[in-house]
This record gives C-alpha cells, sequence and structure tokens, in this order.
C-alpha cells in the first residue's frame, strides 16, 4: 500500500481492506511506520515506540470491527500489561504498566495493532502538549503552534496521517481542544458511559474519561460501539442505546432547538474567529432546519473555573503522592509546575474540596434548566486560534518564585496572592469554553467547522443532555455532508 492509498482511507475503510483480503495486515502497519518516520520528527506526536507488541499482534489472527488497522495510545493511563506508560513524567519513563487497561483491552478485541503511544504533558495537567519528558508537540498545520493538549499528540498524529484514529481522553476538554487545533472530530462521552478499570473507577472525581479523536464521524460513532458499555469497576451501570452509533448515524436528526453563545467571563470581549465559528456553524444549522438562538451563557463560568482547577491541583498532589510511593522519586522527577500545582492542592482542606464538588449540582442545574428550552448548546471550542508553542511557558521570574516557595513550604502564601485566579487566567482563557461538559457530566463533541483567513482549524463545540451521544454524532454526520472538512495536514 502506498502512502497516498493510506491517507486515503478512515479507520474503517482501512479495516474493510483487510478484510477483504486487499491489503494486508503487515502492509497496515508498514505504511504507519513509514508516515510516523516522515512527519514524526516535525510534529513529536509519537512518543513511545511498542514494535514487538505490534508485530506479535499482525503475526496473529485479529477479528473485530477495525481488525488490522494502526493504532496509537495515548502515555496516560492507557495501559498495556507489561509495556511502559510514562504519563508525561520523568519518574514513570521506562516504568512498564502491571494491567491492561478496560479500554485498551475493548480496543485490542476490535482488531487495532498499537504500535505506540502518543505525547501528553504531565500528567494530563494542561491545555497544550510540551512536556520536559519528550518536548513540545506541534500542530502539522501550522509547527509554531499548539496542537492543544493534552491529547495533543493524539490529535497530531491523526492530522498529520500517520493513523486515522487515536486514542484519547478528556479530563476539562482534552479531547475536544486538540480536536479543534488540528481539524479533526473529538467527542467527549458522557460520565460513566465508557469504563475506566481495572485500576480505576471514577478517575479525575468523575471528571475524566476516554475516547479517540478521528477524522471522519463515522470511525467516532464506530469506536464509541466499541468502548461503551460497563464492567466490573464502574460505579454504576449507565443507560447504553439500543443498538449501534454507527448503524443510525446516517439517521438525520429531527429538527433541533440550538442555543449559541460565544460569551465567557474569562474573556472580555469573544475574540472574532471564535465568533466567526459559531455564526458559521449557527449558518449551517439554519440551513439545515434546526432552529438556533443566541442565548446567554447558562452558568457562572468564572466560579467553574475555579471549582474545576480545585479537583485538578488536588488531583496533582494526589498524582504526585502516589508516584513518589511508587518510584522513591525526588522532585527531580517532576516538572517544576506540576509540583507547584500539587503543592497548591495541599492547600485545600477537606470542607472547601468537598464545596467544590456540591457545587457541582448548581451547574447541572443552570444545564437542566437550559435544556428545557433547547436540545443542544454551541459554543467556541477555543477561546481563540491554536496558541504559539512556548507561549504559556512559565516566566523565568515565576520559575525563581516557585523554587523558593517549595523549598519553604509557604505555598498557602500563593492562594492569599490570588494564585488560582492567575491560573485561570493565564490556562484556562484560551479554552474556557469546555470545562462545563466535565464538570457536569454531559457529553460534548468537538467539530472543524471554521477556519482563520491563513488556514489555522477552529473548531466549534456542541453540549448535550446526559444520553445524548447519538443526537450529536447524527447531527455531526449531518454536518460533515453539507460542509465537508478536510482532516489531513497533506503538507507534510
Amino acid at each position: 500500500m502506498d502512502e497516498r492509498d493510506y491517507l486515503g482511507h478512515d479507520g474503517l475503510a482501512l479495516a474493510g481492506l483487510v478484510a477483504s483480503g486487499e491489503v494486508r495486515a503487515e502492509e497496515l502497519l508498514a505504511a504507519a511506520r513509514d508516515r510516523a518516520r516522515a512527519v514524526n520528527p516535525e510534529v513529536n506526536a509519537v512518543c513511545t515506540w511498542l514494535d514487538d507488541h505490534a508485530d506479535q499482534r499482525v503475526a496473529g489472527e485479529l477479528s473485530g470491527p477495525f481488525a488490522g488497522v494502526p493504532f496509537l495510545l495515548k502515555d496516560l493511563h492507557q495501559d498495556i500489561a507489561g509495556t511502559p506508560t510514562a504519563n508525561g513524567c520523568r519518574a514513570l519513563a521506562g516504568r512498564p504498566a502491571e494491567h491492561t487497561g478496560t479500554v485498551v483491552g475493548r480496543w485490542l478485541d476490535a482488531g487495532l495493532v498499537v504500535f505506540g503511544k502518543t505525547n501528553t504533558p504531565e500528567f494530563g495537567s494542561k491545555g497544550i502538549t510540551e512536556p520536559e519528558l519528550h518536548g513540545p508537540t506541534r500542530n502539522p498545520w501550522a509547527p509554531d503552534r499548539t496542537p492543544g493538549g493534552s491529547s495533543g499528540g493524539a490529535a497530531a498524529a491523526v492530522a498529520a496521517g500517520i493513523v486515522p484514529v487515536a486514542a484519547a481522553s478528556d479530563g476539562g476538554g482534552s479531547i475536544r481542544i486538540p480536536a479543534a487545533c488540528t481539524g479533526l472530530v473529538g467527542l467527549k462521552p458522557g460520565r460513566g458511559l465508557v469504563p475506566s478499570g481495572p485500576v480505576e473507577s471514577e478517575p479525575l472525581n468523575g471528571l475524566a474519561t476516554a475516547g479517540v479523536i478521528s477524522r471522519t464521524v463515522r470511525d467516532t460513532a464506530a469506536m464509541l460501539d466499541v468502548i461503551s458499555g460497563p464492567d466490573a469497576m464502574s460505579p454504576y451501570a449507565p443507560a447504553v442505546p439500543e443498538g449501534s452509533f454507527l448503524d443510525r448515524l446516517d439517521e438525520a436528526p429531527a429538527p433541533l432547538r440550538v442555543g449559541y453563545t460565544t460569551r465567557c467571563a474569562l474573556r472580555a470581549q469573544p475574540h472574532p474567529e471564535a465568533v466567526r465559528a459559531v455564526e458559521h456553524a449557527a449558518a449551517l444549522l439554519t440551513d439545515l432546519g434546526h432552529h438556533v438562538e443566541e442565548v446567554d451563557p447558562p452558568h457562572d463560568d468564572r466560579q467553574l473555573a475555579r471549582d474545576f482547577l480545585v479537583t485538578w491541583f488536588v488531583h496533582q498532589a494526589v498524582e504526585v503522592a502516589r508516584v513518589r510511593r511508587l518510584t522513591g522519586a525526588g522532585d527531580e522527577g517532576f516538572e517544576q509546575d506540576t509540583l507547584l500545582m500539587a503543592a497548591l492542592g495541599r492547600t485545600f482542606g477537606a470542607v472547601e474540596f468537598h464545596e467544590a464538588q456540591e457545587r457541582r449540582r448548581s451547574y447541572v442545574a443552570a444545564l437542566a434548566s437550559f435544556h428545557e428550552g433547547h436540545d443542544l448548546l454551541l459554543t467556541p471550542t477555543l477561546g481563540e486560534p491554536p496558541i504559539r508553542v512556548g507561549s504559556l511557558e512559565t516566566p523565568g521570574y515565576l520559575r525563581t518564585l516557585a523554587r523558593a516557595v517549595l523549598r519553604t513550604r509557604t505555598t498557602g502564601v500563593l492562594r492569599h496572592l490570588g494564585a488560582v485566579d492567575q491560573v485561570v487566567e493565564r490556562n484556562l482563557r484560551w479554552v474556557p469554553y469546555t470545562q462545563l461538559a466535565n464538570v457536569t457530566g454531559r457529553p460534548a463533541i468537538s467539530l472543524p467547522l471554521h477556519r482563520t483567513p491563513d488556514g489555522l482549524p477552529m473548531g466549534v463545540q456542541f453540549l448535550g443532555r446526559l444520553g445524548a451521544e447519538g443526537v450529536l454524532l447524527r447531527l455531526a454526520r449531518q454536518l460533515e455532508v453539507a460542509a465537508p472538512w478536510e482532516g489531513l495536514a497533506a503538507r507534510l
């Protein structure tokens, strides 16, 4: 199979070629490796190679809806027993996993050929992908720009044509942000639909879930069919729809009531390109017969951002402590930003943390009220076009201050100086729209419906009720047909 043929098919199409005998799995793996060798030096999407595992897979019998299709896991809590998962962290580099993750097992059962893992920020803690361990991942559409995070390596790999679909995860936008940055499809399933065993039950206090980033809606739908449904470690059994997401994909959704907004408390004025992206999507929806109107944001997004970061900081504290126990690593095993977030997390008492969790109810109630009159909420996915690589790097003077605070264990002083609000402004201002779906557990999808005048992708986000994955996918398919997108950075 030559490169043009490989790049011209999505995952299901490649699986069809294998099933018909036109192509062998070994040929697809070779094509994926050739493409990776050609483009990975520039984009730095793949950080770990699992060659022995992949060679063993293609030498055996493969079955399932994606049998023989090359695939990449995310280097964050997506484990194959006996192979390394670093989570972007120096302390864990090269350390083999003890168990194969439940979702990873389902991907393997679907016949996928995993041959590597994609880059991610340390513990997935940023909306960019620039870990010290592996260096920055770059956007295939503009290598000076970020592909987003934390599934930035996955998005860059798909956009650059290494694989047609890649594993991802989303704890605050980490599927949708990279998809929006790179012109791809990114669905965050609703809470509980995709399991997290065998080690975890509800990762990040229920905020995080696994999924994929893909070029086509049908690959995303088929992948959700593969990974959805509870397992023995699930805290509850979600309502899984009858039949297949893929089988119903071409059923046009009934006319939908869509409320849209670009307003956000973290930005005095929405970025013009974010506004254009949403207005373009609203026009497309209207042409397709849907009812679209502008609405006010249904929730207090500034307070939600604070509550979201409280959860993240406490999670960082727990994660750093866990890795220290596991590896015996000192501070040198972690990035300074991670240590500072963990230190801030330790300053929150149990009551403060519980209050932040309890306020989820107000955000759920706000969305429930919104959904009484609307089926979907439409927003930008990004607050602005993909930012430049390195633009969120901590300035030198702040690094010096952080070293002093960590050394003297006076992190509490930073809270009194407004450090949490500063982190909100600095890190979430460019991606302020995605956390609502994680905090409330609702499904949301980013679609690549807009590009800036200089060709940078700008996705838009649709957020639905609990159980709205099928509606989101059918609408996405309808939009994909009406306004096809170019999901491949062929310039590479």
